[in-house]
């Protein structure tokens, strides 16, 4: 749970432009164990989709795409990390990582995009490396 102080200091960063972009992306230790490749993301309510992933630092932001969107960390330990995301004109997002192994990650992300909420849920287990897992890219 963040605290008042915390989300005054996220909106001051965010009106201020101090959290760091999509290009300048803050270093979350969680992501160095996730491993690039093709990975299966299985929601609770058991959609799957499969996903290249050549930069980790995407899951953050999986709802937004290649979003432009700015940035603030919430949570950076070795296992686990939260990012608080906006992306000016697409709506915004929070979204947690827990990493379980190389292969293996549960995700949590919630926020609006478009003008619409989401709330879900993913199990990630990488399969192979990008192009051999057939799923889209």
């Amino acid at each position: 749970m963040v605290g008042r102080r915390a989300w005054m200091g996220l909106l001051f960063l965010a009106a201020a432009g101090g959290a760091a972009g999509a290009a300048q992306a803050p270093r979350l230790a969680a992501l160095e164990a996730v491993q690039p490749g093709q990975w299966l993301l299985k929601e609770k309510d058991g959609a799957s989709r499969s996903l290249c992933v050549a930069d980790p630092r995407s899951l953050m932001q999986i709802e937004h795409g290649g979003a432009q969107c700015s940035r603030f960390v919430v949570v950076n330990d070795p296992r686990s990390a939260t990012v608080h995301y906006t992306c000016p004109g697409a709506g915004h997002g929070r979204s947690t990582i827990n990493i379980e192994d190389r292969t293996q990650f549960r995700l949590q992300t919630q926020g609006i995009l478009d003008g619409a909420p989401f709330d879900t849920e993913f199990e990630g287990h990488r399969i192979g490396h990008c192009g051999t897992g057939g799923g889209p890219r």
